[in-house]
C-alpha cells in the first residue's frame, strides 16, 4: 500500500479553509497519522506494507490509534485508496473500530460543514461500509449522520445527504430492524423531511421516503411508538399523501391493525416525546447556536444573533417548516437551570416570540402555534414537565403590553384547538389544557390568570370565549387593573428599566401574516409605552467579593487570601494556594477560621466551577492541564499524605467546609482522582472525604455528587462512570439510582461508548444478585431510559435465567419496552423449563401476544425441547394437590401457574399454528400430556367437565393417540388430598376447579386413550391396560 502524500494535493486536505484560518488541530493530528502510515509503507509491496502496519499496531495503544486514524484519513481524502484502506482497517484494528467510530462522531458533530466535498462523499461511503459489516456502534453513527440532514433545506447537498442515508437504510433494512432506537429515529427523521420534498422534481425522493416510513410503521409500530405524541404531529402533517392517508385512518380507526398492543391514538398522545427525538431534527450547528443564545446572550442584546440565525437558516420559503422543529426543541429540550432563569440571560419565551413573528404564511403560523401548545393538549402533571408548557404562557403574558395581537392570536388558538384538534377526544384535550393552566398557577409561573384572560386589551369576543372555555381561571382575587409582571421563579424585579429595543422580539413587525388588520387597530402607537423589567441578577460575572469574610482571618492567612484574589495568572495562584495549604497544616492554625477560609475560597474559585471540566480532546497532556487549578492543590496534597496523620484530617475538614459552600467540589474531586497521574490508585480517598462531610455517608455523598455532575456536564458523567462503578461497587450496584441518572441524560453515542466499556471489561453496571431489582425499578422510567438500560444489560454476560422472573411484573400495556427487549432476547435462547414456566405464567389476554409469539418461535426452532418442558409442567401442575396450590396462591401474587392458564396459552398457540405446516402438536410428549390432563379432568369434574368442554379442540388432538410406552401401574393409596381429607373444605370456586382435578389425578400418572366421560367408580384404581 503506497498512498500518495497529502501535502502536494489540494484534494488531500480534510477541511475547507482560507489562508486566514488557523490550522485545525484535528486535521493536523490526522495528517501526522497519515505521515506515520506513509513512512512505514513507502516502497513496500502490499504484503510487506500489511506486515509493517500490523507490527506497529502491536506495539501499544498509541501506535494502534495512529495507524487506525492514518488509514481513516487516507480513506477520506484519497478516493482510489478507499477500498484498500478500509480492508486494512478491518484487519489491523483491535477495538472493534472504536477509535474510528469516535473520530467519525467528532467530525459529524463538529466539522461536517467544513468538510471538503470529496471527504463528505467518502465519509458517507465509509458509514455505508460500517453498516454493511455490522460494526457495533454503526447505528449510533448513522443516527448522528441523520442529524446533519437539515429540515427546511432543499439545497443540492442536503438532498444528496438525505437520499444517500435513506439508501443505506433501505439497503440494510434487516440490520435496521435489529435496533429499535434506529427504527424510531429513522421514521421520525423522514416523516419530518417529507414535508419539505413536495415539489414536482422531488416527488421520486418523497415516494421513497413514504414507502420506507410506511413499511417500518406497519411492520414495527411498537418500536415507533416510543417516539411518543410527536409521532401523531408528524403523521398529521403528511396525512394528505395518499399512502400516508391510509395509515392515518388505521391509526385513528383501526389501531389493532398496526399492533395488537396499540389501543388507539389516545395511548400515543398521552406518551411524552423524549428529548432525543426533538433534538435529532436540529443540526449540531443549529443546536449550538440556540444553546448559546439561551445560555450566554443577555436579554436586549439578542438582535444581531437572531439576525445571523435568520440569514443562515430562516431566509428561504422552504425554511418555514423549520420553525416547528425549533419551537419543539426549545420547549422540550432547552430547560435552563435556576441560575440561568434568575439571571438576565435571553429567556426561552423571547426566542419563541421572535420565531412566531418570522412566520410568513398562515400554514406555518398555525403549525408553529400547534408546536408551542402541543404538550398542553394531553398534559399530565405526573408524566410531563412544567418546563414544556412554561414558554407558551410566558409568551402570552409578556406580549400583552407591547404586542397584544400576539397574545390575542395565541389565546384564540388555545380556545379553538380544544374542539378542533380531534373531536372524539375533545374532553381529554380540554382536561389537558386545564391541567396545564392549573399546574402553571401551582408552580407560580403566573400567580393568577385572570389579568391575562380578562384583559381590556383583548377584544370582547375573545374575552367572552375565554370566560366560556375557562370560567374557573377568569375570576380574579382582586380587581383586574394591570397585568402583574412575574417570572417562573419568585424573585424580585429590578426597579430600573434596561435600555432595550422597542420590541422584545427585535422584529420589525411583531405580527403573524393573518393578524395585520388586528395590529393596525390595536397595536399602533402603543408599543413604545412598555418595556420589560428584567429579573434581578443573582449571579454575575464580576470580580470575587470576599470582603465580608477576609477581615475575620488572621494576618498571615488574610495576606495570602488577598494575594490570591489579586493574582490572575494560574501558576502564581497555585503557588499562593500551596502556601495557604502550608499555613493550614501548621500546628498553631486556628481551626475556627476554617469555615471563613472556605467561604473565601468558594468565592475566589467560583469561576473554576463553571463550564466544562473535561477537555474537548482527551489526552494525557490535556487531562493534566485540566487539573492544574488552585483548588486541585488541596486534592494533590491529600493524595501525598498518609490517611492516619493529623494533617490529612485537617485538610479533609477544610475540604468538607468548602463542600458546604460549593457542592460541585465533590465531583471535581472525583475527576481529579481519575484524571491526575498524581492520584493514580487513590480513588478510595473519596470515601474518606465523604465521611468527613456533614452527610457522613458514602452512598448519599456519591449520589449527590453524581447528580450535580449530571446536571452540569454529561460528558464528565460518562467519563467518570467506569471508575465510579469499579471503585464503589457496593454503592453503585445495589440500586438503580446512579444508573437512572446516567440513562436519563446520555445520547445514543454515549450509550454506545458505555456499552463498549462494558464489553471491554472496563465497566460492570450489573451483578447477578441485584440486576433483577434494578430492572424492576427501571419499569417506571422513561422509554429511552428503559431501552438504554436494557442495552447496557445485554452488553453484560449475565445469563437470562437471572432476570427471567421479571416477567411476573410486566403488564403488556404498561411495560412494552421491557417486554420487547425480553422477547428479542428470549428468541435467541434455547428454552429451559424455568423460562417456559415463567412465560406460561403470564395472565392470558387477547391483546397480549407475548407468550404466543415466543412459544411459536420456540415451537419452530426447538420443538422437541419445548414439548418436553410443556409436558413436564402440565403433568407436574396437574398432579399438584389442591392444598399446595391454594397455599402457593395465597403466599404470593406472582408466579401463579395454573392448569387453566397453561391450556389457554397452548390453545392460543394451536390457533396461531393452525394455518402453518408446523407439527408441534403432533409430538408424542404433547399428546401424552394432553391425554393425561383430559383423563384427570374427566375424573375430577364429574358434574361439569368445564375445562374439557372449553378446550375441547385442544384435547381433540390427542383423542386418537394411544400411548403404548408406559407399563401398568400398581394400586396405591389415595393421597392426602382425597375427598375424605377435605371433609370440611368449602366447595371449589371456578378458579380452583383445576386444583380439584389435580388432586383426583394424583391416583394415576397416565391413562390410555381417554374416554369422553368416565364412570363414577373408575377412579379408584389407576389402570394402564393397552
Amino acid at each position: 500500500m503506497e498512498p500518495s502524500p497529502a501535502k502536494g494535493k489540494p484534494q488531500g486536505r480534510l477541511l475547507v479553509s482560507t489562508t486566514l484560518d488557523a490550522k485545525d488541530e484535528l486535521e493536523e493530528r490526522l495528517e501526522r497519522c497519515v505521515g506515520i502510515v506513509t513512512s512505514m509503507t513507502n516502497g513496500l509491496s502490499e504484503r510487506e506494507a500489511n506486515d509493517a502496519i500490523t507490527a506497529h499496531v502491536c506495539k501499544g495503544p498509541q501506535q494502534h490509534e495512529e495507524v487506525c486514524l492514518g488509514l481513516f484519513s487516507i480513506l477520506l481524502t484519497e478516493t482510489p485508496q478507499a477500498q484498500r484502506c478500509y480492508r486494512d482497517l478491518t484487519l489491523v484494528n483491535r477495538d472493534g473500530m472504536n477509535v474510528v467510530l469516535m473520530k467519525i462522531n467528532q467530525i459529524l458533530m463538529e466539522k461536517f460543514l467544513k468538510l471538503q466535498d470529496v471527504c463528505r462523499t467518502q465519509l458517507v461511503w465509509l458509514v455505508r461500509e460500517l453498516v454493511k459489516s455490522g460494526v457495533i456502534g454503526a447505528d449510533g453513527i448513522l443516527m448522528t449522520l441523520m442529524k446533519q440532514i437539515a429540515g427546511g433545506d432543499i439545497s443540492s447537498k442536503n438532498l444528496w445527504l438525505a437520499e444517500n442515508v435513506l439508501d443505506i437504510l433501505l439497503e440494510q433494512k434487516e440490520w435496521v430492524l435489529k435496533s429499535g432506537m434506529l427504527i424510531a429515529m429513522s421514521v421520525y427523521t423522514y416523516l419530518r423531511l417529507m414535508v419539505d420534498h413536495g415539489t414536482p422534481n422531488l416527488l421520486p425522493l418523497r415516494q421513497k421516503e413514504v414507502d420506507f416510513c410506511i413499511s417500518l410503521l406497519r411492520e414495527k409500530f411498537m418500536e415507533c411508538y416510543i417516539i411518543g405524541r410527536d409521532l401523531v404531529r408528524l403523521l398529521q402533517n403528511v396525512a394528505r399523501i395518499p399512502e400516508m392517508e391510509l395509515l392515518w385512518k388505521d391509526l385513528l380507526h383501526n389501531p389493532q391493525t398496526l399492533s395488537p398492543q396499540f389501543t388507539g391514538v389516545l395511548q400515543l398522545l398521552t406518551s411524552r416525546t423524549s428529548r432525543k427525538f426533538l433534538a435529532c431534527r436540529l443540526t449540531p450547528d443549529m443546536e449550538t447556536k440556540l444553546l448559546f443564545m439561551t445560555s450566554r446572550v443577555r436579554f436586549g442584546q439578542q438582535k444581531r444573533y437572531q439576525d445571523w440565525f435568520q440569514r443562515q437558516y430562516l431566509s428561504t420559503a422552504e425554511s418555514q417548516s423549520l420553525r416547528c422543529d425549533l419551537i419543539r426543541y426549545i420547549c422540550g429540550v432547552v430547560h435552563p437551570s435556576n441560575e440561568v432563569l434568575s439571571s438576565d440571560i435571553l429567556p426561552r419565551w423571547a426566542i419563541i416570540g421572535w420565531l412566531l413573528t418570522t412566520c410568513t404564511s398562515n400554514v406555518a403560523a398555525s403549525n408553529a402555534k400547534l408546536a408551542l401548545f402541543y404538550d398542553w393538549l394531553f398534559f399530565s402533571p405526573e408524566k410531563d414537565s412544567i418546563m414544556n408548557i412554561e414558554p407558551a404562557i410566558l409568551v402570552m403574558h409578556h406580549s400583552m403590553k407591547p404586542h397584544p395581537a400576539i397574545t390575542a392570536t395565541l389565546l384564540d388558538f388555545m380556545c379553538r384547538i380544544i374542539p378542533h384538534f380531534f373531536p372524539p377526544l375533545e374532553v381529554q384535550v380540554r382536561q389537558g389544557v386545564c391541567n396545564s393552566l392549573t399546574f402553571i398557577m401551582e408552580k407560580r409561573v403566573l400567580a393568577h390568570l385572570a389579568p391575562l384572560f380578562d384583559n381590556p386589551k383583548l377584544d370582547r369576543e375573545l374575552r367572552s370565549m375565554l370566560r366560556e372555555r375557562f370560567p374557573e381561571f377568569c375570576s380574579s382575587p382582586s380587581p383586574p387593573t394591570e397585568v402583574k409582571m412575574e417570572e417562573s421563579v419568585s424573585l424580585e424585579m429590578e426597579n430600573h428599566v434596561l435600555d432595550k429595543e422597542d420590541s422584545c422580539y427585535d422584529a420589525t413587525e411583531a405580527a403573524f401574516s393573518d393578524d395585520e388588520e388586528e395590529i393596525n387597530n390595536k397595536g399602533e402607537g402603543k408599543k413604545k409605552e412598555f418595556r420589560f423589567h428584567p429579573i434581578k441578577e443573582t449571579y454575575i460575572e464580576e470580580p470575587a467579593d470576599i470582603s465580608p469574610y477576609v477581615d475575620q482571618l488572621d494576618e498571615p492567612l488574610k495576606e495570602k487570601v488577598t494575594q490570591l484574589q489579586k493574582e490572575s495568572d494560574m501558576e502564581v495562584q497555585c503557588e499562593v494556594m500551596q502556601e495557604i495549604v502550608d499555613l493550614i497544616l501548621e500546628e498553631d492554625f486556628d481551626s475556627e477560621q476554617m469555615s471563613t477560609l472556605a467561604s473565601c475560597l468558594a468565592e475566589l474559585f467560583k469561576g473554576h466551577f463553571r463550564g466544562d471540566v473535561l477537555p474537548d480532546e482527551i489526552t494525557e497532556e490535556s487531562l493534566e492541564e485540566s487539573v492544574c487549578k488552585p483548588v486541585c492543590l488541596v486534592f494533590r496534597n491529600l493524595c501525598q499524605m498518609q490517611e492516619d496523620n493529623s494533617s490529612f484530617s485537617m485538610l479533609l475538614d477544610m475540604l468538607a467546609e468548602l463542600y458546604q459552600k460549593q457542592p460541585k467540589i465533590g465531583y471535581h474531586l472525583l475527576y481529579y482522582l481519575k484524571a491526575s497521574k498524581a492520584a493514580a490508585g487513590k480513588m478510595s480517598l473519596y470515601e474518606a472525604f465523604a465521611q468527613a462531610t456533614a452527610l457522613g455517608d458514602l452512598h448519599t455523598c456519591l449520589m449527590m455528587d453524581m447528580k450535580a455532575c449530571q446536571e452540569d456536564d454529561v460528558r464528565l458523567l460518562c467519563y467518570l462512570t467506569p471508575s465510579i462503578y469499579s471503585e464503589f461497587p457496593d454503592e453503585t450496584l445495589r440500586s438503580g439510582e446512579l444508573l437512572n441518572m446516567i440513562v436519563a441524560v446520555i445520547d445514543s453515542t454515549q450509550l454506545q461508548e458505555l456499552m463498549c466499556h462494558v464489553m471491554m471489561g472496563n465497566l460492570v453496571m450489573f451483578r447477578k444478585d441485584s440486576v433483577l431489582n434494578i430492572l424492576i425499578q427501571s419499569l417506571d422510567w422513561e422509554t429511552f431510559e428503559q431501552y438504554s438500560t436494557w442495552q447496557l444489560f445485554l452488553a453484560h454476560s449475565i445469563p437470562l435465567e437471572t432476570i427471567i422472573p421479571i416477567l411476573q411484573h410486566l403488564k403488556y400495556k404498561e411495560h412494552p419496552e421491557a417486554l420487547s427487549c425480553l422477547l428479542l432476547q428470549l428468541r435467541r435462547e434455547k428454552p429451559m423449563e424455568e423460562m417456559v414456566k415463567m412465560v406460561l405464567s403470564r395472565p392470558c389476554h387477547h391483546e397480549d401476544q407475548f407468550t404466543t409469539s415466543i412459544l411459536r418461535h420456540w415451537a419452530s426452532k426447538h420443538d422437541d425441547t419445548l414439548g418436553e418442558h410443556i409436558k413436564a409442567l402440565l403433568i407436574k401442575n396437574n398432579n399438584l394437590p389442591r392444598k399446595r396450590q391454594s397455599l402457593r396462591s395465597s403466599s404470593s401474587k406472582l408466579a401463579q401457574l395454573t392448569l387453566e392458564q397453561m391450556l389457554e396459552h397452548l390453545d392460543n398457540l394451536r390457533l396461531n399454528l393452525s394455518n402453518t405446516k408446523n407439527n408441534f402438536f403432533t409430538q408424542t410428549p404433547i399428546l401424552q400430556a394432553l391425554q393425561h390432563v383430559q383423563a384427570s379432568c374427566d375424573e375430577a369434574h364429574k358434574m361439569s367437565g368445564a375445562l374439557v368442554f372449553r378446550f375441547s379442540d385442544l384435547f381433540a388432538l390427542a383423542e386418537e393417540y394411544e400411548d403404548s410406552t408406559k407399563p401398568p401401574k400398581s394400586r396405591r393409596k389415595a393421597p392426602a388430598s382425597s375427598p375424605r381429607s377435605r371433609k370440611g373444605a368449602a366447595p371449589p370456586t371456578n378458579n380452583e376447579e383445576e386444583s380439584a382435578s389435580s388432586s383426583a389425578s394424583e391416583e394415576e400418572d397416565s391413562k390410555p386413550k381417554a374416554p369422553k366421560r368416565k364412570r363414577k367408580g373408575s377412579s379408584a384404581v389407576g389402570s394402564d391396560s393397552d
